[in-house]
Formats: C-alpha cells, structure tokens, sequence
C-alpha cells in the first residue's frame, strides 16, 4: 500500500496531495453526519493526472471517490470505509474553458463553482438556467453527479436537462471525450445520461458542456401570505396560467422558518406585517416588466381566497432580502437539529395533500414531532424535517435512533403512497441506498446493477452508493 501512495503522491505533484489533519474538511460532509478517513486525498489538476490516478487506484485495489464542493445532503462524497479509500477532489479543475453567446454554451471543468458559471454567463448578456442556495460552493461536476436541482427547475429542468457534453474518466483510466454543444444528436445510446445523477459510481466526470439561455431584463419577485394551504396547487395554477413562461420561481416558505431566519440574521427582515402559516415565492423573469403582470396575478388570487396579502420586490435590496430568507431556510444549522430529513417530490397536484399526511402521521406519535418543509411547490420537491420540539424552551430536542428509523419508515411510505419519491434533487448517496431498493422494482434495481457491473466490474468508483448500492 505504502507503493500505491507514493505513485498517488508522484501523479499528481506535492501540491495535488494533503493527508492526515489537512484532510479534515474532506473526510465529513456538509452536515456532519458521516465521516471517513480516506488514506489521502487527491487534487489533480487536469484530466490526465486523474486519468493516471484511476489506472494507479485499479491496479492495487483502492477505492476512488469524487469530491467537488462537498454540500451534498446524502453523504455521497465521503470516503468508502469498508476498503481502501481515497478521495479525488475536483477542486484544482477549475477552468472555465469556453463562453459562446452565439452558440449559447458554455464549457468549464469540473471543479468550477455554479456561481462562477452564471457571473461568466451574464457578463455576455446570458444566463444559466441552474441554481440553488449552494451556488458559491457547490460546484458544476457535483451539480451534474447528482443532477441537482434548484428553484430554477419549472421553467428549465434539472441539470439532466442543461447537459449538452461531457468529458469523464473511465475505470481503466480511459477517457471518454463526450463534449459535444449539439442540441440533437439520434446517433445512439445517450451516453452522458448514465452519468449524469450517478453520483461517482461510474466515472469522475472532469469537464461539462452546459446549455445558456437569453438573459432576462426583469426579474420580480412576489411574497404572498398563503389564505388557504389546501388550495396552494390552485395557486400555483394561477400563477402558471398567468405568467405562463416567465414564472421561473415558485417557492414554499413556513412561518416558523422566516421567523428563525430573521432571528439568526439580523440584517434580514420581514418583507410584511400580515403573519400566515404558509407563504409562497414567486419570481417573474421576463423582457418586459412585470407590474401589471404581477398586479393582476395577485389581485386574482386575493379575490379567490388564495392569499391574505402579498408584496411585491421594488428594489435589488429588497429582491436579495426575499430570496435570502429562502436562501437560510434548511435547518441543520438554523435549529441544531438531528432529526429526521426528507427530499421527497410528489406529483406538483398533490404537495399540500402529501405534507398534510405527513402532519397527521406525526400527530399520532408522542411525543409529537414539529414537521417542518419548504422548497419548490412548482416541481413538487419538499424538503421535509421532522424534529422533536420543546414548547417550553422553544427549541429543538433530541431524537431517539429509533423514533427516527420509525419515522423514516413510515414518511418513505407515504411518499410512495404518492407516487413520489424520496430522493428528488440530492441524491441517494448512502442515506439512501437501502431504503431505495424498496421504493424501484426489481427489475430496475437488476438494470442499475448491470450497468454498474458492465461500466465498473470491480467496483472502483464510489462502491455501495446510489440506487444500485445495495445490489453490488
């Protein structure tokens, strides 16, 4: 072993290489709930060096697994600890190699951030349609492995959707030279789809070629307090039919997480006096202005008894103090929690009937657990969390290992139920992995697990994640 490492180090120089301490922020994720040390972690800084890293890590049995911004909510991107490990890091990859206006793409490798690719985007007059609250760290390999998706998705897709190309390095450490900027292509299999939301397991995705669309003039956002919560897929409608193609945002927001937000943020506030339970963000993003588009829309759902009230953003401060208020929402740091997590999509119809299930299973249990959600209301994504909460305190209280599995069991349920699933837009990583193969049939389980086996025979990249984990 001690060999293979010193190949690793020599692969990919003194600078591509940290262990021991320096590790640290690789070896757990975002939420600090798995950690591994892997036996080094790799930063090559081009395709080759990854390409050698690979052919060094099949040779003596080491596991290899992706790493790009490390926000992943699923723990995907920590190090294998049933075997050898290491991590490669994407984070030297981090050239944005082409902006074409008049071809609408653009290039980058895989370590650049979604940040970066949408200020390259609008300094040429376009913009990327992806987007989420991890924008300034997650980076576009990440974005494509777990084919994310964001506030941006009712109008423009996930990131399947934005893929035009990519570049990947294979488990015998060929590369595969998929960067084509063509919008039709009926010239077989669509190759980059396998690994687009494989999460590693099947390659390390090292260079994309993303779609750009027009930059918009006017982007507008609305907060409305919502009147009636069973009616918020009428809502929706509405402002579907109303905006039709400039509605690019249709968000979800619970009171107690404003309330929070505001609490922990003292520079945020709340953008109305009227208090709901409930309250939907929306934005316009067109070529013309939005004020009478909005008024009517909002005057519409006030005469229907959709929303109590609602404010329209008239300024860029009050625009970010709308979307920042979003933006702090998920709850791992904003409450402490430790509690019970969901990325669940249902059908867009049925968000208010699948969340009033949900509160009347926890109505049951005791003690009763706070069920707190938000997210995309327009693509039928809730983040949901279940915690235990003290009315006394008004804080969070711990969770017991068993009341959370229960949980687990029984949410995952419902979201079936729904015809749903539980991993909408982070992935399965190894949350997920076990309680996947109950929600695929067999028959799908059995493809995942030929293409794995086929593309990756000796389970080299990422082994025991994803959908197809627990079959390998």
């Amino acid at each position: 072993m001690t060999q293979a490492l010193d190949l690793l180090k020599t692969a990919v120089g003194d600078a591509g290489w940290l262990s021991g301490e320096d590790m640290a922020t690789y070896s757990r994720d975002w939420r600090h709930v798995y950690q591994a040390d892997p036996l080094l972690v790799l930063r090559p800084k081009n395709t080759q060096e990854v390409g050698e890293v690979v052919r060094i890590c099949s040779r003596h049995g080491i596991t290899i697994v992706s790493q790009g911004g490390n926000t992943g909510l699923a723990g995907g991107a920590v190090a294998y600890h049933n075997r050898p490990s290491v991590i490669v890091a994407t984070t030297r990859l981090n050239s944005i190699l082409d902006v074409d206006p008049e071809g609408f793409t653009i290039s980058a490798e895989a370590g650049v951030t979604i940040e970066r690719l949408q200020d390259a985007a609008r300094q040429v007059n376009r913009e990327l349609a992806i987007d989420f609250g991890a924008r300034g760290s997650a980076t576009v390999g990440g974005a494509v492995s777990t084919d994310a998706g964001g506030i941006n998705v009712l109008r423009s897709g996930t990131m399947r959707d934005q893929v035009l190309g990519l570049e990947v390095v294979l488990p015998d450490g060929r590369v595969w030279d998929g960067l084509r900027a063509l919008r039709k292509d009926a010239s077989g299999y669509g190759l980059k789809h396998l690994f687009i939301g494989a999460e590693g397991t099947l390659g390390v995705v090292t260079k994309v070629v993303l779609k750009l669309e027009p930059r918009r003039v006017y982007n507008q956002s609305f907060l409305a307090a919502v009147a009636d919560f069973d009616r918020l897929s009428e809502l929706y409608a509405l402002a579907q039919e109303t905006a039709q193609q400039s509605l690019s945002a249709f968000e979800l927001l619970p009171d107690l997480g404003v309330n929070r937000v505001c609490e922990k943020f003292p520079s945020l506030y709340r953008p109305m006096a009227t208090v709901a339970d409930w309250y939907v963000l929306g934005r316009i993003s067109s070529n013309e202005p939005a004020d009478e588009l909005l008024d009517g829309l909002l005057a519409t759902a006030s005469g229907r008894n959709l929303i109590h009230n609602a404010v329209v953003a008239q300024s860029a401060s009050q625009e970010e103090n709308l979307w920042m208020l979003r933006d702090e929402l998920p709850p791992e740091f904003l409450f402490s929690i430790k509690g019970a997590k969901f990325d669940a999509a249902v059908p867009v119809n049925h968000v208010a009937s699948y969340y009033n299930r949900v509160a009347e299973f926890a109505a049951t249990l005791n003690p009763a657990p706070v069920v707190y959600a938000f997210g995309h209301v327009g693509d039928g994504n809730l983040h949901l969390y279940l915690f235990n909460w003290s009315a006394e305190t008004g804080q969070p209280q711990a969770m017991t290992e068993e009341q959370r599995l229960m949980i687990e069991r029984r949410v995952d349920q419902i979201t079936w139920d729904f015809g749903g699933t539980i991993s909408a837009e982070h992935g399965v990583g190894q949350e997920l992995t076990l309680r996947m193969a109950e929600q695929k049939p067999e028959v799908e389980l059995d493809l995942l697990a030929r293409i794995k086996r086929a593309i990756d025979p000796d389970g080299l990249f990422n082994p025991g994640r994803g959908a197809q984990g627990s079959w390998e």
